[in-house]
């Protein structure tokens, strides 16, 4: 990590149709945020909140049931033009980099964006960490986030689809995976701890 750079771990949560294939032109709308903004491998500023859906505004029981938010959670909510009013801000801080777990996050908030006619917030890069996990490991098909932590010998933090967790457990796999590139990136193992640690790589490669 580049001590001067910024990393925004970021995760939301969007709403669903009562069934997979729903008729009546329904699109995701981001129903809550969670970002981890890190420089210098610390996170300094961390932001969570419900966002208030424009179009589609009464949540179905399906997403209800799924992600365990309530109506009355997201009709207290920021609107969206607030989210990304705040999201536009970060990059003002330091060059940014925008780090999530698969690419659904950054699509949706692009499509939100159009539709509520508003500028898409970031400049910076954007970096899908999934795939970038996916092709490190060797892995045929994208691990689900919490399954790649618990891969690692960890557990996620918090619950899963809470929106906050979800970013912080994005940034935590961020550095396991971090540091194993920089560990296979050594010339060669030095001691017998490098060896043992180097083991354990490996045996990730052979699940």
């Amino acid at each position: 990590m580049d001590d001067k750079h910024q990393y925004l771990f970021i995760d939301f949560e969007f709403s669903m149709p009562e069934k997979k294939s729903d008729p009546r032109g329904f699109y995701p709308e981001i129903i809550e945020v969670g970002i981890a903004a890190v420089i210098n491998r610390k996170i300094y500023d961390q932001f969570s909140s419900f966002v208030k859906p424009t179009k589609f505004t009464r949540l179905t029981e399906r997403c209800k049931g799924f992600l365990g938010i309530e109506q009355h959670q997201v009709d207290n909510g920021i609107s969206f033009e607030e989210l990304v009013t705040r999201l536009q801000g970060y990059e003002d801080v330091a060059p940014t980099t925008i780090i999530t777990w698969g690419n659904m996050d950054m699509k949706v908030l692009r499509q939100n964006c159009l539709k509520a006619n508003l500028p898409f917030p970031f400049k910076g890069k954007q970096r899908d960490l999934s795939m970038e996990y996916k092709r490190f490991f060797g892995d045929q098909n994208q691990t689900g986030l919490w399954k790649a932590v618990q891969e690692y010998g960890k557990e996620g933090t918090g619950k899963h689809h809470c929106a906050l967790d979800d970013a912080l457990t994005t940034f935590n796999i961020f550095k396991l995976v971090e540091s194993d590139k920089q560990y296979l990136a050594k010339p060669e193992p030095t001691t017998i701890g490098d060896r043992v640690d180097f083991s354990k790589v490996l045996n990730k490669f052979a699940l």
